[in-house]
């Protein structure tokens, strides 16, 4: 059987989430992909800049039994390491830096467009219910596109 050198790799083993400012759909992604994988993967997030964790991600993650009050919000240039198999951008700017980043490496890149949930406006419960559709998406497509490492 040949391998298509171009095709994604089916199973990276280091894999970083990047949005805009690593304070609500990267951290959300980060933590989705640890509890579905946990350690048989490195997992990372980052954003194109540097924000501040929102405040409805704690608790919406919290709903499903996940803590991100630790969670430091960091930066592409924050990274420790940087050395991943695949780049998942959520939003425009984080595409525009995982293709800068990845000019010098060889690692994937997959574009998955996800909501800017900090533009909804309304009351507390529409802004949470729209927190809960973007993380819902991003576990579906998560689990969608990571199969569970059987031991």
């Amino acid at each position: 059987m040949t391998v298509d050198p171009l095709a994604p790799i089916a199973q990276p083993s280091a894999v970083l989430f990047a949005c805009n400012m690593n304070a609500v759909r990267s951290p959300m992604a980060e933590a989705l992909l640890k509890r579905r994988l946990g350690r048989t993967v490195y997992v990372d997030s980052c954003g194109a800049r540097r924000g501040e964790l929102d405040p409805f991600v704690i608790e919406v993650m919290g709903e499903l039994g996940i803590e991100l009050g630790q969670h430091r919000p960091k930066s592409f240039d924050d990274l420790e390491d940087g050395f991943f198999d695949l780049i998942v951008s959520l939003s425009p700017e984080a595409q525009h830096r995982a293709i800068e980043l990845t000019r010098t490496m060889a690692c994937d890149i997959e574009y998955w467009p996800t909501l800017d949930v900090t533009m909804i406006e309304g009351n507390r419960e529409t802004r949470l219910d729209a927190y809960r559709a973007v993380r819902d998406e991003l576990d579906r497509r998560i689990r969608a596109r990571f199969p569970e490492v059987s031991e």
